[in-house]
């Protein structure tokens, strides 16, 4: 299955393996909501339960950013399954004339650590992390802590990386930005909620918001803002729809730290 993400501008989500369990409060309304339009295709789909679909193996996307079981959490694919989809991108990468960037999401990062030999350059590897505060978590999500999520991406020995800050919640400035700035990443996505009118979740204010986006920015990290609901960051490019001001910005970031690890000038944990 190929749908337009809303997780990310210019990205189309390919989905060979769907679910998750993790439950997060925010994706009900949203990933959730969009599996129980499969009720007459997959049963399981329709219930969110994590099983395959080998069929859809050869059909990726033409679109510049590919989001990998963008609406899943790839912690509960089989490890023999995923092997296949790293081999169905390798092979993508062979016919394509077009580069493409391909989004490898978890919550439990360490879930790629056995496969990070067998990733191609042009695999970036993403974790949500919404906050730095463990405090409450567990009424918001069973997926890892936000502190043991930042530890194991921090510790995945891989030179691409990108943050999702998505919905961010409240958090404590400069720990927050510390482990942000510790794990190198290409650039960060920022977005609140999006569905905040059917919940109510913890946020920051935007002065807050504010502070926290000066630092990143100030360290060279780039942040591609999405739903921000209007509130001015300095710095951080969105346009009128709260989405990425443009792809070919992002294609400038990404190209250019690519050169960088090509040219041996960034190590294999990313740092420069």
């Amino acid at each position: 299955m190929k749908t337009k993400s809303n997780m990310y501008e210019s990205a189309k989500t390919w989905s060979p393996f769907k679910g998750c369990r993790y439950d997060c409060s925010y994706c009900i309304p949203s990933f959730q909501a969009q599996a129980k339009r499969q009720m007459h295709n997959c049963g399981r789909c329709y219930n969110y339960t994590p099983h395959t679909h080998p069929e859809r193996l050869g059909k990726i996307p033409n679109f510049d950013i590919v989001f990998v079981c963008g609406n899943s959490d790839i912690a509960f694919c089989p490890p023999d399954f995923l092997i296949l989809i790293i081999e169905a991108i390798k092979k993508r990468n062979l016919r394509s004339r077009k580069p493409q960037t391909f989004y490898l999401q978890s919550k439990k990062p360490d879930c790629l650590k056995p496969f990070l030999g067998l990733l191609p350059e042009n695999v970036i590897l993403v974790t949500t992390l919404e906050t730095n505060r463990d405090d409450g978590y567990d009424i918001i999500s069973k997926a890892p802590t936000p502190s043991v999520r930042f530890k194991q991406f921090l510790e995945l020995e891989y030179p691409r990386k990108v943050v999702t800050i998505e919905p961010v919640l409240d958090f404590d400035v400069e720990e927050f930005a510390e482990r942000i700035l510790s794990i190198k990443p290409e650039y960060v996505w920022l977005g609140l909620n999006s569905r905040n009118a059917r919940l109510n979740l913890p946020e920051p204010s935007p002065e807050k918001l504010r502070e926290f986006t000066a630092i990143l920015i100030k360290n060279g990290i780039p942040i591609k803002g999405k739903d921000l609901r209007g509130i001015d960051l300095p710095g951080v490019k969105v346009n009128q729809g709260g989405q990425l001001a443009g792809r070919a910005d992002v294609d400038k970031i990404s190209k250019s730290f690519l050169e960088q690890h090509r040219l041996g000038l960034v190590d294999k944990g990313g740092t420069p």
